[in-house]
């Protein structure tokens, strides 16, 4: 007898939860950070969707690659002089030809596109975008433009995800977390890095972090890495020896070197600027210059040729000459900036780490001669591929976690992080350098740095999450009964419908007063001795931020939150007032 009560409430528990995940309770829920269940299944989702999508995103590069270059998908260094020059020349002139068919809005691809969507429109990345991503992105990597895989995949990661956003509906707070996701499974999945990709994801996309943020991010991280691993393994992107810090005498070089790749970051963002600003207007033109001096240098340096990983090995073992480290380095540096500010659809996180791994053999050599008590060159080639990309994103900790990840080899992170943190500061405060990230944003017109803590903070949290339910809508002209009637269910505010539209807002309240004090038949709701307040619309998917951005250039006392029917029609859901905005900041 004592099983059945059990059972019963067994049944409802279970009830209770399955109503909890049907989709409106689901949307609902998202509507703050707190819905830690809700949201660790979209960083699942947006882990494997991103993984999948990454996935066929290397498979089509690395199967192609591979019959054109048959000792390795890196290795364009076994290309005849001729095929160098021809091979990134027709891939540009395919690029230019695609890029000239599409419309403007269609063009925008890479990291600073996803910035550009996520800063100005919630975030929200078109399928058509996500298309002429993936299949210019495979082109330029295919054709041996100087770049990375990473950039294409981010923006493919945070395209899938918010797509599985908008698909379900979600609130416009859960679509910015789910951008962060992507970005955080692209990267992992990319390189094999998904601590690298959470730290990425936060620093660069996200721009903050939060304990309740970071664990959807995480376990897309997670998710789309190990999906990606089923076909390419859990091996380490770079094979390094067992290396690490012989003795202090290496600290003055470690400073130094952190000076001299502070110097090639600052030149590389620089450059990248100059070569946007007096690049010419047509698109078409610009890929194919940037193609034509991609395989000018090529022609002569093979081996800034597509990503340049395998070059990278080689240095790590200390087999490339000085002044063949020194050409590569120059070359890679000249050829990426001038791909990046003529718009190349391809990434820039790969060429950092060629760049300074170059640099930083280089350094070894010539420190070498200085001194015989300099550690094995691995050791300088990894600490210049980590303060590279620390300081060309202007993210130390991702630089650190990622070096961390792609070598395996925990030794390094202490020398690590003096070089990475030196190189930050001195590009920063030395040169004025901005992140090359930002830098892009800029470029397009996009301040970053223009969002406070304060448009941060509230945009973690949708409008139906402090929205009043406690309001009724009435039409402006009542009789005595209609207004009894609307005060029956004793709302807190009364939505005031004039025509096709609502006109303002009062206190129910203040109908119950004019009832009590008014002896007449009709009552005119715009007429009334009342607190009336002017009004805007917003939808419930709208954060907090954009609520307040409207409340502020609006010039509007409160704000009436409609859904969109299915017959495109609004439906009032609740009422949001400037107080209860403040009151979620402050709490």
């Amino acid at each position: 007898m004592e099983r059945k009560p059990m059972l019963n409430t067994l049944i409802k528990r279970l009830s209770h939860l399955r109503a909890s995940f049907q989709i409106r309770a689901f949307r609902s829920a998202l509507s703050s950070l707190d819905a830690a269940p809700q949201f660790a299944i979209l960083g699942i989702l947006s882990g494997l969707f991103t993984g999948l999508v990454i996935l066929l995103f290397r498979v089509l590069v690395e199967q192609v690659l591979t019959w054109i270059l048959p000792s390795g998908p890196d290795r364009f260094e076994q290309l005849a002089a001729l095929e160098r020059f021809l091979l990134p020349t027709a891939g540009a002139m395919v690029l230019a030809l695609i890029f000239a068919l599409l419309k403007q809005e269609n063009r925008g691809v890479g990291v600073s596109h996803v910035l550009e969507r996520l800063h100005r429109h919630q975030g929200y990345l078109s399928v058509k975008n996500l298309l002429v991503q993936f299949v210019t992105g495979a082109i330029a990597l295919i054709s041996g433009q100087t770049g990375g895989r990473e950039g294409p995949a981010i923006h493919l990661g945070a395209s899938v995800s918010s797509l599985l956003g908008q698909t379900l509906k979600l609130p416009n707070n859960s679509i910015r977390v789910l951008i962060g996701c992507g970005a955080a499974a692209a990267i992992g999945s990319s390189f094999n890095t998904p601590i690298a990709g959470v730290i990425f994801s936060m620093e660069v996309i996200v721009l903050e972090y939060t304990i309740a943020g970071f664990m959807p991010v995480i376990l897309a991280a997670v998710t789309g890495t190990l999906v990606v691993q089923q076909v390419f393994g859990d091996e380490p992107v770079f094979f390094i020896p067992g290396i690490a810090m012989d003795s202090y005498w290496d600290l003055p070089w470690i400073f130094l070197e952190g000076i001299v790749i502070a110097v090639l970051a600052a030149g590389l963002i620089r450059l990248m600027v100059i070569c946007h600003d007096r690049a010419p207007k047509p698109i078409a033109v610009k890929i194919i210059l940037a193609g034509l001096v991609t395989a000018s240098l090529g022609f002569v340096v093979p081996e800034i040729l597509g990503v340049g990983y395998d070059t990278v090995n080689q240095a790590l073992q200390g087999s490339i000459p000085l002044m063949i480290l020194l050409l590569i380095c120059c070359t890679k540096l000249v050829a990426t900036a001038i791909n990046l500010g003529l718009g190349m659809p391809i990434g820039l996180i790969g060429p950092t780490l060629v760049i300074g791994a170059m640099a930083g053999g280089g350094f070894w050599q010539l420190a070498s001669t200085v001194s015989d008590q300099v550690s094995a060159p691995g050791f300088y080639v990894i600490l210049g591929m980590g303060a590279m990309m620390g300081a060309a994103l202007q993210a130390p900790l991702a630089a650190l976690m990622a070096l961390m990840e792609l070598t395996r080899n925990p030794e390094i992170v202490l020398p690590a992080m003096l070089c990475i943190v030196i190189a930050n500061i001195t590009a920063a405060h030395g040169f004025g350098a901005k992140s090359i990230f930002q830098t892009q944003a800029l470029m397009l017109g996009i301040d970053l740095t223009g969002r406070n803590s304060r448009s941060l903070a509230l945009s973690r949290a949708s409008v139906e999450s402090k929205m009043s339910r406690k309001f009724i809508v009435a039409n402006a002209r009542l009789d005595r009964a209609s207004a009894e009637q609307v005060l029956q269910s004793q709302p807190t505010w009364i939505l005031v419908k004039s025509g096709a539209g609502y006109d303002c807002l009062l206190k129910a309240a203040d109908l119950q007063r004019a009832l009590a004090d008014l002896r007449q038949d009709t009552f005119d709701l715009q007429n009334i001795p009342a607190d009336r307040k002017d009004i805007a619309r917003i939808t419930w998917q709208a954060t907090l931020d954009e609520a307040f951005d409207i409340i502020s250039r609006g010039g509007v006392q409160a704000l009436y939150v409609v859904r969109v029917s299915a017959t495109q029609l609004d439906r009032p859901v609740g009422i949001l007032l400037p107080e209860d905005i403040e009151n979620y900041y402050h709490s």
